[in-house]
């Protein structure tokens, strides 16, 4: 059987199986409440294309802060000046973080950027590599010698790559990934885009991410929903590597979308990235 129609096959499972997944009561609910996220973003997203990157570093004193943000800074300096950055998902923005970035700073974060790059991106390497070069940047611009990612979707594998391959490891802290196809899904069978491919859970990509990392001592959280649309099967967004030091924490009725909207989820990133010297088990 020739390439194209092994891709055909592959494509018509992916579907066959998506569809199936569609059509109980949970995704369904989800669904729902993922429309109603989807309407709110659709608003915000113009905001994100004239408004740039909203990166901001703010000073470390007292001076007007709330007493929850007071707090961190009092009681874990290191933790509130930790640079954070926030890497959205394909064909999107930093707005998808609204709600994230203000949860953060509302809990005392002080230095929260954005990293961002094109749809018509094609792959996951290069893209890493330009986030190797922010990181740099802002780690030179703010003194830190590390940070933590925040990755949604694409955004998360992009982070992992860097960090696994690229010899990231070294800058990152920690890495939160929400609804990231660290397995591949079969949902991207259905689409021939060379950057789609990549997702696939047999590409060369997912086979590089699964080699040996021995060196590599980031921590990484991954967020993954029982009803995620576009990650086929759910648990593939789950972090499953011998060498990684690794928490799967699972959501329930959260689509794809709402990942970042979820307030339980960004209260529960806000705990993460407050206890640096913490690799317990998350528990949603």
């Amino acid at each position: 059987m020739g390439t194209w129609q092994n891709e055909v096959r592959g494509a018509l499972d992916g579907l066959a199986y998506g569809a199936r997944s569609a059509l109980s009561p949970r995704v369904l609910q989800g669904a729902a409440v993922e429309l109603g996220w989807l309407t709110t973003h659709l608003a915000m997203y113009p905001l994100g294309l004239v408004g740039g990157s909203g990166s901001r570093t703010e000073r470390l004193n007292l001076e007007g802060l709330t007493p929850a943000q007071r707090s961190l800074l009092v009681s874990n300096v290191r933790a509130a000046g930790t640079p954070i950055v926030l890497a959205h998902g394909i064909i999107d923005n930093h707005t998808i973080f609204a709600l994230m970035r203000r949860q953060l700073q509302r809990r005392g974060f002080r230095s929260i950027h954005h990293f961002s790059y094109s749809p018509l991106t094609l792959d996951v390497r290069r893209t890493a590599e330009r986030m190797g070069e922010d990181v740099e940047r802002i780690c030179e611009q703010s003194g830190s010698d590390q940070l933590h990612v925040v990755g949604h979707s694409l955004g998360g594998l992009i982070a992992r790559y860097y960090i696994q391959r690229l010899g990231g490891h070294e800058r990152v802290h920690t890495c939160v990934t929400l609804g990231t196809p660290h397995q591949g899904t079969v949902a991207a069978r259905l689409l021939p885009w060379p950057l789609v491919r990549q997702v696939r859970p047999d590409s060369e990509l997912m086979a590089e991410l699964a080699e040996p990392a021995p060196d590599c001592r980031t921590r990484f959280v991954a967020f993954y929903s029982d009803v995620d649309q576009l990650i086929v099967p759910q648990r593939r967004a789950r972090i499953r590597h011998p060498d990684l030091v690794a928490s799967n924490v699972r959501v329930n009725g959260v689509g794809h979308l709402s990942l970042p909207f979820h307030g339980d989820v960004a209260h529960q990133i806000t705990g993460v990235l407050t206890h640096l010297d913490d690799e317990q088990e998350t528990v949603a």
